[in-house]
């Protein structure tokens, strides 16, 4: 139960304060993170987990420290983004593994942008991962686990009323290709090679769509420049091991101030 009895608090107030002390009522409950409302009914704390999941089997393990590190890592990219006018859910961290975000109607779609051929796109495509894509590739997927996140295009996301229409989705790509463009320069300068990256969007109170979620080594494919060593959720898809080492490696150099 909230300490407040207020009807509406400041980022700033709630800045303040510990987050048991904004927790009212759990809005969602996932493997890595979990969402609550607050006593502003536009603010939700939004909570970083350490547990990691592997999709093709379920298989999930507790990996020491990663909330921490995906906090701090999406945290200092949100606020770059938003240096390059790219508006964000993003308000503010608390303390070491909570968000105050704005709270969106999230649109049950994810966005992944692709330089390097990896992952499904490289067996759907029988191509070499690892291979360098002549032009990045953006591909829409419909968030469901019951089907199995299944690929959408433009069509899928009129006729299905993902979007609000054609303005919308144009307006949608655009954000996308600036949030790739500006992380890509930024993974760049820190020594890591961006392969792919996927991320959600949402609508806030007034009906514009801003980048959501998280982005982070759960969200995107991280490799070494000089070695290729993956630097990213694969390392325990793979059970290539060192995972906690690759996730404070990502934090050390996106996010670590002396």
């Amino acid at each position: 139960m909230s300490l407040f009895s207020g009807p509406d608090f400041t980022v700033d107030e709630m800045l303040n304060r510990c987050p048991e002390d904004l927790k009212v009522d759990l809005l969602y409950d996932g493997k890595t993170k979990a969402l609550y409302s607050t006593p502003n009914e536009d603010i939700v704390l939004m909570e970083f987990k350490d547990v990691i999941q592997r999709t093709s089997d379920d298989q999930e393990e507790s990996i020491r420290s990663k909330g921490f590190y995906n906090s701090y890592i999406s945290a200092t990219i949100f606020k770059h983004l938003e240096k390059y006018g790219i508006r964000t859910h993003f308000l503010g961290l608390l303390q070491e593994r909570y968000h105050l975000v704005r709270s969106l109607q999230i649109l049950p779609m994810q966005v992944t942008i692709r330089n390097v051929a990896s992952g499904g796109f490289a067996r759907r495509f029988g191509i070499r991962e690892g291979e360098e894509l002549d032009r990045p590739v953006m591909e829409f997927f419909y968030k469901s686990d019951e089907l199995g996140d299944p690929w959408l295009n433009r069509y899928h996301l009129r006729a299905l009323e993902i979007c609000s229409g054609d303005e919308e989705i144009v307006r949608l790509e655009e954000d996308a290709w600036r949030i790739h463009a500006a992380l890509g320069e930024f993974f760049e300068q820190r020594g890591l090679v961006l392969v792919d990256m996927q991320f959600e969007f949402g609508r806030d109170e007034d009906g514009l769509v801003v980048l959501a979620d998280e982005i982070s080594p759960d969200t995107c494919r991280l490799w070494d420049e000089e070695t290729g060593e993956r630097l990213d959720r694969d390392r325990f898809h793979f059970n290539l091991g060192d995972t906690e080492e690759a996730y404070r490696e990502v934090y050390r150099r996106v996010a670590w101030k002396e």
